[in-house]
């Protein structure tokens, strides 16, 4: 006889369904999860890379103010210096590699055995082209009323 209630096919189907939606979104999680410490490991291996940058920058400063004259290189960074005679300071400026396309740039200002820290930041170095591939509006009206089909109603004589 039949009772009329839920029979044992309606919830195998039921709990299948759950299980699928269970076993779905741990597989998306998962997706998640991995994706997210990929993108840490690379954010961490940049911090440490730019902290090993920085180091190098402070070693390279302290030989720039304890030695008299400023060499071209300092620990294998090429060094720039410019002096200004009408303020009597020398402008140093060197850049420290953190990745391939990252650097670390310092300009520093010497007066003496002071200095004062013009710029100490991080920045790009890649190299770099423009890509011109894509046909953009070059911003004029000739090329689309060269007919004057639209003119007599867009721009009408008074």
């Amino acid at each position: 006889m039949n009772k009329g209630g839920i029979g044992v096919g309606s919830a195998s189907i039921v709990l299948i369904f759950a299980v699928l939606c269970l076993t779905v979104f741990s597989l998306i999680t998962y997706i998640v999860a991995t994706n997210s410490k990929a993108l840490v490991d690379a954010e961490a291996k940049l911090v440490l890379a730019y902290y090993e940058a920085d180091l190098l920058a402070e070693r390279i400063l302290a030989e720039i103010l304890n030695e008299g004259d400023i060499p071209d290189t300092i620990l294998g960074v090429d060094i720039e210096t410019a002096w200004n005679w009408e303020t009597d300071k020398t402008t140093v400026q060197f850049a420290c590699p953190v990745s391939d396309e990252r650097s670390l740039f310092v300009r520093l200002l010497l007066s003496g055995d002071s200095y004062d820290i013009l710029s100490w930041r991080m920045w790009d170095a890649g190299e770099w082209a423009i890509d011109e591939g894509l046909n953009v509006w070059p911003g004029g009206f000739d090329e689309f009323f060269e007919d004057d089909q639209f003119g007599v109603w867009l721009f009408p004589d008074d």
